[in-house]
């Protein structure tokens, strides 16, 4: 009897053990909560033999990359410290009902003024990869801006082999002069401002430019081992190609969204987009430059020189000069077409592409530029743009806090499904009658519903490349076209088995692209291009999802720190 006892004893205290450590365990892979403290300030920073005061977050340019894990909250407090008002946008993360932490200026929050602070309060879910963050008013995300990094929930694996390192690569521009003063200056006078000085990686315009032998990012690999670039364009107005002397890359992702892998030897990245690559350095040991110039395929000035970083193999002098890759030509169209058709979603079992094959909201956007009457500008008006003839009016309440609060008089929701006409919209470029409607104009969704979004280029004064974000979604890229899209012929051609899921699309110069996505994220989204020229001249609006019925369906009360106009 006692023997039984004992055993049973020992049987319990083995299951109490067991129970334990099962717990422990469960604890361990719960989500975390990350903290982050944003001090936005200036600092005096040298590049191109001109120093000159920036606006960075924690004294860094680019500023510091924020770690999480899917399924964590993170908490950042972003603290003014600056002479300008600032919010920050967290680039890809979908806020679920929660846009009080998106970030976009007097869209979904009012600006921080200096000396004060705003917790931005996010939970991260269903999502995992490379997205990125930026100031979102003025043009003050030329230098303010970094990496986030999304890593998948513990013992989750990569569908790809898991690399033996990561770096994390971010596209930039830099101006000899205060960038806000260029922009005030290109609006008083009616005109484009002045483009940009260099390009920058990491921050850093590379050796082709003067005084730049310390400004030149490295990054150190061995041989026989492969390493993940998890690249971002932080570029105010240029879609960029980038590629790395005598390697390949293996696209892995982009916008935090797997794909089916496909080796290239250079890539394609718009402004707002991320690209995870695999390199391996399987090259002889070496010094290669990595280089990263402009694509522009119509006759408009840009910043056209080439930046340089250097992947540089473990124990090689640093006396060897590098050499440079063959990045394809900056009008090379051919080679963006082909690319882009390369990107597909992975849809797998754990990965699918849920593209909705029903549609109950068909919207046909096309894209403007035009002018405005401005009687102190050059020849009395300046550039402007619109979507479907509307050039957006930025509020001064933001418009998630009007929605919430139901203020009146703040914005409209009849943003047109439809241009007011139709025409031949990209043929012989048309001069004449370029004034447009102006108004603070939203597009009303019903909760859930699934949309259709055709976005279509125009030769209103130039066809041009736009890569256009929405915030708070992905969204799948179900067809692209160059020409004026065909609603009987070009949806029959739709890709709706695995389309690029994406949350920012180059829409085609001089073409179309067709994006499907569910509306189950009630709030107001902000949908604008991506080249901050654009957006400043009015080529955004912004969706109103409605509440849902259900359960946490309807947009969160806002947190008590909530910036006031």
């Amino acid at each position: 009897m006692s023997t039984n006892r004992a055993f049973d004893s020992w049987k319990y205290r083995l299951v109490v053990c067991i129970f334990v450590f099962v717990s422990l365990l469960s604890i361990e892979v719960k989500a975390a909560t990350k903290k982050y403290q944003f001090n936005v300030e200036v600092t005096n920073v040298s590049r191109l033999c001109h120093a000159k005061p920036i606006v960075t977050v924690n004294g860094m340019f680019p500023g510091p990359t924020v770690y999480a894990r899917e399924g964590d909250r993170v908490l950042i407090n972003v603290t003014n410290l600056a002479q300008y008002n600032m919010s920050i946008h967290w680039h890809g993360l979908k806020q679920y009902a929660n846009g009080w932490a998106d970030g976009p200026a007097y869209i979904t929050q009012c600006p921080i003024r200096p000396g004060n602070n705003y917790v931005y309060d996010f939970t991260i879910t269903g999502q995992r990869g490379t997205l990125w963050w930026h100031a979102h008013i003025l043009w003050l995300r030329a230098t303010v801006y970094g990496a986030i990094v999304i890593l998948p929930k513990q013992a989750t694996l990569f569908p790809f082999p898991r690399p033996d390192g990561e770096q994390v690569i971010v596209f930039g521009e830099w101006w000899h002069a205060d960038v806000e003063e260029v922009e005030k200056q290109g609006n008083a006078l009616g005109l484009p401002p002045n483009m940009s000085d260099a390009h920058t990686i990491n921050g850093k315009p590379g050796p082709l430019f003067p005084c730049s032998e310390k400004h030149t990012f490295a990054m150190e690999v061995e041989q026989g081992k492969k390493y993940l670039l998890r690249i971002v364009n932080a570029a105010l107005n240029d879609e960029l190609f980038f590629a790395i002397a005598g390697h390949n890359m293996t696209v892995v992702e982009i916008d935090a969204v797997y794909t089916k892998p496909f080796t290239t030897n250079a890539i394609l990245i718009a402004p707002g987009q991320t690209t995870n690559v695999i390199v391996s350095a399987n090259q002889a040991p070496g010094r290669y430059f990595m280089a990263v110039r402009p694509f522009q395929d119509v006759p408009i000035p840009v910043d056209n020189k080439t930046a340089t970083a250097i992947l540089q193999y473990k124990n090689v002098p640093t006396t060897i000069i590098p050499t440079l890759p063959h990045l394809p030509l900056p009008n090379d169209t051919a080679f963006a077409l082909s690319y882009n058709k390369k990107l597909l979603s992975l849809n797998t079992p754990s990965f699918p592409a849920n593209v909705p094959l029903k549609v109950d909201r068909h919207l046909f956007f096309t894209i403007g530029l035009g002018k405005s009457v401005c009687p102190t500008c050059i020849n009395g008006t300046r550039l402007s743009a619109s979507l479907n003839n509307i050039t957006f009016v930025m509020p001064q309440v933001a418009l998630l806090q009007a929605h919430y609060f139901d203020v009146k008089g703040v914005f409209r929701a009849d943003f047109p499904d439809n241009p007011p006409k139709a025409f031949n919209y990209t043929g012989a470029p048309l001069t004449a009658n370029l004034f447009t409607a102006k108004g603070t104009r939203l597009s009303r969704i019903a909760f859930n519903s699934t949309v259709e979004l055709v976005i279509q280029d125009t030769n209103l004064l130039s066809v041009e490349s736009h890569p256009f974000h929405l915030h708070g979604f992905n969204f799948f890229v179900v067809g692209t076209g160059i020409g004026n899209f065909d609603p009987a012929k070009d949806p029959t051609k739709y890709n709706l088995v695995d389309p690029p899921e994406r949350n920012t699309i180059g829409v085609p110069t001089g073409g179309w692209a067709a994006i499907r996505f569910r509306a189950d994220n009630p709030g107001v989204w902000f949908f604008h291009c991506h080249l901050e020229l654009h957006t400043g001249w009015g080529l955004k609006t912004a969706f109103l999802v409605e509440d849902g019925s259900g359960k946490d369906q309807a947009v969160r009360p806002p947190p008590k720190d909530l910036p006031q106009c």
